[in-house]
């Protein structure tokens, strides 16, 4: 029998059953459609995490050095309270790193607060990201000033009270005005605007336009902790295969700096982006390896009622098969039909999973803050388990029709 010929029987049978055909449909949609949806959110969070939230949190080829570790994973309260004896790293151990660097690299300082913003017409705006830099951490996180300038190294060093604003930050406080040398209270003290941040977007519905960026030096540092402390220092090298290099070097140069004895431990972290996110890489390692066992329950799942309603079928179509049988059909013919008519279902019932999997997932994609990324390798392994599983399951009933005795089958009624 030709393939052809095979799916047009399969066809015409499918619209002669109807609601026998939407049972065996079932299972495979829903087992097709579970994979798509979850595997997209999966494979979106994936990428979103190691690119978009490893960019925003670290950096591109940065090393960062902390008091503590940044993501903290199983951590007990003994290790809790080391952490909290720690002393804060300070202005004086970045000019350390910068000279201990042997490597070309920017070296930044960088602490983060929220705080109330205020405008000069008295329009508060609540829980504004407040970011204190060094003005090479302008270059390492890519802020590109769209309208102004931003602040000049001597302005950094000295402290004055300059500021850049975010999008959406500017908009609230200035609606009808422009922001540019206007003047806005950070918790009540005063800063100048000396220039707009390109709108950078959201992050998992979190806007990272509602910013405002003011010199590490300058009076809002005391919203975060003793002057001339920071949270954290910041290594960005132009060559992504110089980070390990630029790590020995930072380490080297701090232990020098706070006269560590060599059996002393480091009272201070440093990570790259790849170290700290490694809980992610397993989480996600989980969750790829899971799919597959809680898809094949519902596959399974819809082959068993494949392969009940196939079975009901060749008891149904006995005479068509003795038919078949005393016209000449071998039993090779007889396995092929049943086998191209099963897989032309789950053939069917997969393409609806995908069609349903991949709409569901866009809006998710569209109405929630979890990123969705359809993958064309996920679609295509969707059909191909949908039609395997169908082919799986018309095994047993297909043996069993071309088994039958023609003579008897033709007495069938």
């Amino acid at each position: 029998m030709h393939v052809g010929e095979g799916v047009r029987l399969a066809l015409r049978q499918i619209m002669q059953e109807r609601l026998k055909s939407a049972f065996s449909l079932l299972g495979v949609i829903i087992g097709v459609f579970f994979l798509i949806v979850v595997v997209s959110v999966v494979e979106g969070m994936d990428r979103y995490i190691t690119e978009d939230l490893s960019r925003e949190i670290f950096g591109i080829n940065t090393v960062q050095v902390r008091r503590v570790p940044q993501i903290q994973v199983d951590t007990d309260p003994a290790q809790r309270r080391e952490w909290a004896r720690r002393p804060r790293l300070t202005l004086e151990d970045a000019e350390a790193i910068r000279g201990g660097l042997t490597i070309p690299a920017l070296v930044g300082v960088e602490s983060r607060t929220s705080a109330e913003v205020r405008g000069s017409s008295g329009q508060g705006l609540q829980n504004v990201r407040v970011s204190l830099v060094s003005p090479e951490i302008l270059e390492i996180r890519q802020y590109l000033v769209e309208k102004g300038r931003p602040f000049s190294r001597q302005e950094a060093e000295r402290g004055l009270p300059v500021v850049i604003l975010g999008t959406s930050a500017a908009e609230a406080l200035f609606p009808n005005a422009d922001p540019l040398g206007q003047r806005i209270l950070i918790r009540g003290f005063p800063f100048r605007v000396v220039g707009l941040l390109e709108e950078q977007g959201s992050i998992l519905g979190r806007s990272l336009d509602n910013v405002v960026i003011v010199p590490a030096q300058s009076r809002a540092a005391r919203f975060v902790s003793r002057p001339g402390t920071v949270s954290s220092i910041i290594i960005q090298t132009r060559d992504p295969g110089q980070l390990g290099i630029a790590l020995a070097d930072a380490e080297a140069a701090l232990r020098v700096h706070r006269r560590l004895r060599p059996d002393e431990p480091n009272p201070f972290y440093l990570e790259t982006a790849e170290e700290s996110l490694a809980f992610w890489d397993r989480i996600s390692t989980i969750l790829f390896l899971a799919l597959p066992g809680l898809v094949g329950i519902s596959l399974v799942v819809g082959g068993i009622v494949i392969m009940n309603i196939m079975l009901v079928s060749v008891m149904q179509r006995t005479r068509e098969i003795g038919v078949r049988m005393a016209l000449g059909a071998r039993r090779a013919n007889i396995v092929t039909q049943f086998l191209i008519e099963a897989a032309t279902l789950s053939g069917i019932g997969a393409v609806v999973g995908v069609l349903i999997g991949v709409a569901v997932a866009a809006v998710v994609r569209t109405t929630t803050p979890l990123p969705a990324v359809i993958a064309g390798q996920w679609i295509l392994l969707g059909i191909l388990l949908g039609v395997a599983v169908g082919i799986a399951a018309s095994v047993y009933p297909a043996l069993r029709a071309s088994r039958m005795d023609p003579v008897e089958a033709l007495r069938y009624e």
